[in-house]
């Protein structure tokens, strides 16, 4: 076997490491056999866990966050996971196996969950929080709603922070290209013998580098700052009862994300520059007219209790997140229209400038599970959640883009609550057998009334004036449940396989800005079958897993967004299939040396011959098949899911070679996606080709003392991420290069 696994090094692979702040190197790391993780809600070896598993840490976290990136930039760095936004740094959009959700709305159901310190986070401006100061970072692909929160028919994107009692700390801080700062510190205090305390916090900022040529001033656009800070207090007072209360807060300013006019040469998905197809592509330059900010605050309270009971250990976790947001940009991307005298770049039809704000949102979460303690061949874990969420989102439109009174006003206001009631038993055999099987009854509502109580904008637009108040609601229970087999097939090689079924609610549109009408999606079922190989050789030397996946998803809630009408609207498909394989390895051949690397494959199809969808508003290049007798309108009916590319890959290297009291090392990383279409309807312009980004960083590391320069993005790759359809050929690109230094200190 271990013949095997090495001829396949070359081939296939991933990182599966937990990660700490500080953390220990990849080398010291791989070293450690025993890589644990908490899918299950309890320590296990990964190598046991029957579920597709991948984690990424210590270096190569550290490596990714050093340019002054954010959450998105975990796309990638894990197979099958995609993460892109509309919005930057404040909602991330999450996709696994190519299951997502490319609405824009600031009540966005999304079938990935975000699960921080065991609270899933529900609402997207929660999903950007920063990660900084993390024990561990957890990609669980796959349903994962037997022991999980709420609405994961694809996974969970998993972030544990660093106890209070996780003695010592670090400083970190670097400056880059842009005028980009990152800073970052932790540091736990021993206040008597039984409480500690913990803070942590991160800024980053950067300044604005893109130059808007209609305004006289250099430095327009897409810079932010963006602080977040964390205090954790942990109390033992004996072995048996342990209390964690944690504060956090985010505090975002800056520029919401920069569209660009007639991104796309017509007829081609190449980047052009200002000057249309003749001209080259500019990442540093915009030509616009309208306002342009975003500020966001986020702010959490939560307590989280264990009592060892003997037999069994209760847990109890209640948390609060609140948050707001006010966010305006220039939708159209670009200047004047073709009612101007000037306009440009390219045609503008109309222009297009829009506001969305989240005056409050308040998302209460309480989970109460019992666990089994006896450690033998049977144990068990049950359990109650409960999700309570009320929010507010206003939206304006106005009649020009300099404009500061509204046209039209629309108001949403949201209620959510949902409770589960859950359980998951597996009993060993001593053949090296693990039988699993759990159980999950899912109980959710929601009620969204809207309305658009002004509208001032010219009849012959088409709005039709003001909207009354509209109530929609609905609901769904439905029993969610897997059954998993680990078999050991020798001290280095265990097999599983897994059935589950996963859910996610329903939902509610009401962006009544532009239309006059709610949409609802009734709730969506997957059933997803995987099975795979995990194994270590070599003392944790050598780590190898790969699984296999297919997934059928019933009634899938797709989201039709913008094309021709501007219209927001939920429908739910038939049905879409997917299948594929992801493959991860990690290899230290000889001391100081370091490789890793990841690729998956995902294949899906929406099959549904009575799904039609309008196409852009662009005059772009549709390829679908039109539906007879409705020009505009297009079937995806076999389609590919939006941003879901057939092939992921990453890799790694690091080494590091002795000199005096230190090392000198120099590690690389790099990501790759193959093609992606923005859109649910396929389109010669709105599509990226393929990204390939990679870094470098070299340092000296002495004692506690980390001195190093980094370049991320280093050949410069720019690639299309996401466009907008309902006015020009309007886009977004990826983040620049930025090169810097960076100087740490562990304590």
């Amino acid at each position: 076997m271990r013949a095997v696994v090495a001829a396949l090094l070359a081939s296939v692979a991933t990182p599966a490491l937990a990660q700490s702040a500080p953390a220990a190197s990849d080398a010291e790391a791989a070293a450690n056999d025993d890589v644990v993780v908490t899918a299950q809600r309890r320590e296990e070896r990964l190598k046991d866990v029957p579920i597709s598993v991948a984690t990424l840490g210590g270096d190569r976290l550290n490596v990714v966050q050093a340019g002054g990136n954010d959450i998105r930039n975990l796309a990638g760095r894990v197979p099958s996971l995609n993460v892109e936004s509309s919005f930057g740094r404040a909602f991330p959009r999450f996709y696994i196996r190519g299951l997502g959700n490319t609405d824009f709305d600031l009540n966005a159901s999304q079938p990935v969950s975000l699960v921080y310190d065991d609270v899933v986070l529900e609402n997207p401006i929660l999903k950007g929080f920063p990660i900084f100061d993390l024990q561990r970072v957890e990609v669980l692909r796959g349903p994962q709603g037997t022991l999980f929160g709420r609405n994961t028919p694809a996974g969970i994107v998993k972030f544990d922070t660093v106890r209070p009692s996780t003695a010592g700390g670090y400083i970190r801080g670097g400056y880059g290209s842009l005028g980009t700062v990152n800073l970052e510190a932790a540091a736990s205090v021993k206040l008597s013998d039984t409480l500690s305390a913990r803070f942590s916090t991160i800024y980053q900022r950067r300044d604005n580098w893109v130059d808007n040529v209609a305004t006289p001033q250099r430095g327009d656009l897409e810079g932010y700052s963006d602080w977040a800070g964390r205090l954790q207090f942990e109390w033992k007072p004996t072995e048996a009862l342990s209390a964690r209360l944690t504060g956090q807060v985010r505090v975002l300013d800056g520029t919401a994300r920069v569209f660009r006019a007639n991104l796309f040469a017509r007829g081609s998905d190449r980047l052009i520059g200002l000057g249309g197809p003749a001209t080259p592509f500019r990442r540093d330059q915009v030509r616009q007219d309208g306002v342009n900010f975003q500020r966001l605050r986020n702010y959490n309270a939560a307590l989280t209790v264990n009592y060892d009971f003997g037999p069994v250990t209760l847990t109890s976790v209640s948390a609060y997140w609140g948050g707001t947001i006010a966010t305006r940009g220039d939708i159209d991307g670009g200047f004047g229209n073709q009612f101007a005298s000037v306009s440009g770049p390219g045609f503008i039809p109309f222009s297009a400038q829009s506001q969305d704000d989240i005056p409050s949102l308040d998302q209460f979460t309480q989970e109460l599970r019992i666990a089994s303690n006896n450690g033998g061949p049977f144990n068990y874990q049950a359990g109650f959640f409960y999700f309570n969420e009320k929010l507010r989102i206003d939206s304006f439109d106005f009649g020009t883009p300099a404009d500061l009174t509204p046209a039209a006003i629309a108001n949403q206001r949201q209620t959510s609550e949902a409770f589960g009631v859950f359980g998951s038993v597996n009993y060993k055999f001593d053949f090296g057998l693990t039988l699993q099987g759990g159980l999950r009854y899912n109980d959710d509502s929601r009620t969204l009334t809207a309305a658009r109580p002004v509208d001032t904008r010219p009849g012959f637009l088409g709005f039709g004036g003001p909207v009354p108040l509209q109530t929609a609601r609905v609901g769904s229970n439905i029993v969610t449940w897997d059954v998993s087999a680990t078999q050991t097939l020798t001290d280095e090689v265990n097999l599983y396989a897994r059935i589950a079924r996963g859910y996610r609610a329903p939902s509610i549109q009401g962006r009544l800005t532009f239309g006059r009408t709610l949409s609802v999606a009734n709730n969506e079922r997957t059933l997803s079958f995987e099975g795979g190989l995990k194994s270590v050789y070599y003392g944790g030397r050598l780590r190898f897993n790969i699984n296999g996946f297919y997934f059928t998803t019933d009634d899938l809630q797709l989201t039709a967004v913008g094309g021709a009408s501007n219209f927001t609207t939920l429908f739910n498909a038939r049905n879409v299939d997917g299948y594929g394989l992801e493959a991860e390895l990690e290899a230290t051949p000889v001391e100081r040396l370091n490789f890793t690397a990841g690729v998956s494959l995902n294949n899906n199809r929406i099959n549904d011959p009575n799904a039609f969808v309008a196409g852009c508003g662009s005059n772009c290049t549709v390829l679908n098949a039109q539906r007879p007798g409705s020009p505009g309108i297009f079937s995806i009916n076999g389609n590919r899911l939006p941003q879901s590319p057939q092939w992921t890959a990453n890799w790694t290297a690091r080494y590091a070679h002795p000199i005096g009291n230190g090392e000198l090392y120099v590690s690389t990383d790099w990501v790759y996606r193959s093609e992606i279409q923005f859109f649910l309807y396929r389109s010669v312009e709105y599509r990226d080709r393929f990204l390939l980004e990679g870094g470098l960083r070299v340092g000296y590391k002495t004692g506690p003392f980390d001195l190093a320069a980094y370049v991320r993005n280093i050949t410069d790759d720019q690639s299309a991420v996401g466009g907008v359809d309902f006015n020009n050929l309007t886009g977004f690109v990826n983040e620049p290069r930025i090169a810097g230094f960076e100087l740490g200190f562990k304590f």
